[in-house]
């Protein structure tokens, strides 16, 4: 692992938690939160788009679209707990 994956992981991160906390109202991270949901929210976008065989865009634009969703579902979860 590279710095620069390092810093492309924060990145995408950032954008995907910034995203989906202006998705999900009510739940406030601020911005270390956002690029901790937002990596959390990676693993599990990428998790569940893996197990569900979608593989709709390639590059940077995807990893933040399946970021975004994932990190859209743990803050619905996280606001349910």
């Amino acid at each position: 692992m590279t710095l620069g994956n390092i810093l492309v992981w924060i990145v995408v991160g950032l954008i995907a938690g910034l995203l989906a906390n202006a998705v999900v109202r009510g739940t406030r991270v601020g911005f270390l939160g956002a690029i901790i949901v937002g990596i959390i929210g990676a693993f599990i976008g990428g998790w569940l788009f893996g197990v569900a065989h979608i593989g709709f865009m390639t590059g940077i634009v995807g990893e933040i679209i399946k970021a975004t969703v994932g990190a859209i579902i743990f803050l619905v979860i996280l606001r349910f707990l």
